[in-house]
Order: structure tokens, then C-alpha cells, then sequence
């Protein structure tokens, strides 16, 4: 019987160094003087996605994981919402062999790699990052980060733009983790999946919603997170429980070739 915990958000997780967010190595500031002739490698892949079973998601963007994957939510303080890509360590279901991933929707966490913006300390103000590592970045390559005139190109641009959406829907996620974590809605989960070979796996270490519990919210709360347009995504995570199936699925898969 194999026992596995879903990836935190970047301490210490396989191929990301401590302290950092998950996936991300050694993040630098993009300056145009020091990285005029600076690229972004052509189809680098989602092979940084292969060794992690999940991935932290933001509020907006519940709605669709429902369809694809499990939406669980840390055991801490902050009750951040995850979607599971996997039920054994180190391992992401959906990431094919061929590099393609499963699913049709790619969680906004894993699509923002390479890029992440940095704060600095007693500044209001956030610095576009890439994740310095050769797999990612190549000298004199075509897709550049700035142009002859050290303006930032429309790569660079785009990056920018995504990443301030995606700053500004993680904050918006924090706020409803916390309450949520406060709310003494979630509990404690341990899933016990059947595997091919009569062999049992036992998924642990994340919290889910208690509908119990859920039904029973004072209407005080109610109506409070119904003004902050929080139920449908209570209501999404709840919906995605019959993904755990699908993994089940993906999984017996996975199984079956790795005995071939």
C-alpha cells in the first residue's frame, strides 16, 4: 500500500529549489541593457510539469478545472485550492510521454512558467521574472525579450499582461482560502484508490469541503460570501470530485504500461 501527499506550492518539491514557488529554479529580473540578446527557447514543453502532482490554482479558474481534475485544498492556514494531477509522488497523470498534456484546459500556474513577478521588500512594486535555467533561455535566439531599442517585445508584453492577471486573481484566491480555512468547512481526506493488480492506494495530506457542514453555514456567512460571489466556486470544487475517477483511470493506464 503506497501513501502520497500532494506537492506544496513550491518548499522543497523535486526540482525546485527550497524557499522558491514550485517549478521555478533561480527566477531573474528582465533588464533590457544586461539581456538585449536574451531568448526564450522554442517549445520547451511542460517537462517541468512531469515529477508534481499538483499544482495550486486561482479562484476564477475553478469553474473550468472542475471538468478536468479533483480540486482539493491545502491543510494550512491559507486553504489554497490545488488541482490534483496525480496519486503517487512525483508523478503527473496528465503530462503524456510524447509532452502533450491530456486535457484541453493547462492550469494558469503552469501556463505563467517561465515567468513570475518578484515584490520588492517595502515597495509597492512588482518585477518581471524568468526562471534562469538553459532548458528555458538560449542567447541570440528569435524569441527575444527586448528589441534593438531595449523595448520590450510583444513576448515579453504578454508575459507582463498575464502575469498581472495572474497576481490579481492569487490575491483574490488568498482572501477566500483564508475565510474558508476560518470558515470550519473543510476536512481532512484520505482517498483509498483501487489500482490494477488488487492493489490499494492511499491519497492523503488535503482537505475538501464537508457538504455536512457546508449545509449548515449560518446565513450571516451565507449572504456575506454570496455578495463576494464566492459559492460557485465552493460549488465547482465540490463538482470536481467526480474527477477522482478519472484519475483512477489514468492512472490504472499508466499502471498497465509501466508492466508491459
Amino acid at each position: 500500500m503506497a501513501k502520497t501527499t500532494p506537492s506544496k506550492d513550491g518548499k522543497n518539491a523535486k526540482g525546485t529549489s527550497p524557499g522558491l514557488p514550485l517549478f521555478y529554479k533561480s527566477p531573474m529580473p528582465l533588464d533590457a541593457k544586461r539581456h538585449e540578446k536574451l531568448a526564450l527557447r522554442k517549445n520547451f514543453g511542460l517537462g517541468f510539469t512531469k515529477e508534481v502532482n499538483a499544482v495550486p490554482i486561482n479562484l476564477i479558474e475553478m469553474p473550468q478545472i472542475c471538468h478536468f481534475y479533483p480540486i482539493a485544498f491545502s491543510p494550512d492556514d491559507q486553504a489554497t485550492p490545488v488541482a490534483i494531477l496525480g496519486l503517487r509522488d512525483h508523478e503527473n497523470l496528465f503530462l503524456k510521454e510524447d509532452g502533450r498534456w491530456e486535457e484541453s484546459y493547462i492550469p494558469a500556474y503552469i501556463r505563467r512558467y517561465p515567468f513570475i513577478f518578484s515584490e520588492i521588500p517595502g515597495k509597492d512594486q512588482l518585477t518581471l521574472c524568468i526562471d534562469n535555467v538553459p532548458e528555458i533561455l538560449e542567447e541570440g535566439g528569435n524569441q527575444r525579450f527586448f528589441d534593438k531599442e531595449g523595448k520590450a517585445s510583444a513576448l515579453a508584453t504578454n508575459a507582463l499582461e498575464f502575469c498581472k492577471s495572474y497576481h490579481t486573481a492569487a490575491q483574490q484566491t488568498l482572501e477566500f482560502g483564508k475565510a474558508l480555512a476560518k470558515s470550519g468547512l473543510l476536512i481532512e481526506r484520505e482517498a483509498q484508490i483501487n489500482v490494477a493488480g488488487n492493489r490499494r492506494i492511499k491519497f492523503s495530506g488535503f482537505k475538501i469541503v464537508d457538504e455536512q457542514k457546508l449545509a449548515g453555514l449560518s446565513d450571516k456567512v451565507f449572504l456575506e460570501w454570496r455578495a463576494k460571489g464566492w459559492l460557485p466556486f465552493i460549488y465547482a470544487h465540490l463538482f470536481s470530485g467526480a474527477q477522482w475517477q478519472r484519475l483512477t483511470h489514468l492512472l490504472n493506464q499508466r499502471i498497465d504500461k509501466e508492466a508491459a
